[in-house]
């Protein structure tokens, strides 16, 4: 779309990208309920075969680039879900994102030390 503003290294989720991310935010979102968390750690590519991810998603979830996942069409409010089974943090997701080491981000992005 020409009239969609353009970031630069930042994928927009727009309506094509969320059908593209559907069966990985679906699985996702299902890591809210107890059984799929214990589910996915038990067997985390069977569960993701479960949801019929493709080969670049599965790689994507099981390295953590979250990174890659938006750009797959993964929402980050749906994706962050993962992180809750890890556990890792807002920090350390935004490093990646950024592609920054954690202790890099704090100071250059929140100011902190």
């Amino acid at each position: 779309m020409s009239d969609v503003l353009e970031i630069p290294e930042t994928p927009l989720f727009e309506r094509e990208r969320s059908k593209n991310g559907y069966r990985m935010n679906k699985m996702a979102m299902s890591l809210g309920k107890p059984e799929n968390r214990a589910a996915f750690k038990a067997d985390e590519e069977a569960f993701l075969d479960s949801f019929g991810l493709g080969e670049a998603e599965k790689q994507a979830v099981m390295r953590r680039d979250w990174h890659r996942m938006v750009a797959l069409g993964g929402n980050l409010f749906f994706i962050l879900k993962i992180a809750a089974v890890d556990p890792a943090s807002m920090a350390e997701i935004g490093a990646a994102q950024a592609g920054m080491n954690q202790e890099e981000f704090l100071k250059t992005r929140l100011g902190k030390m």
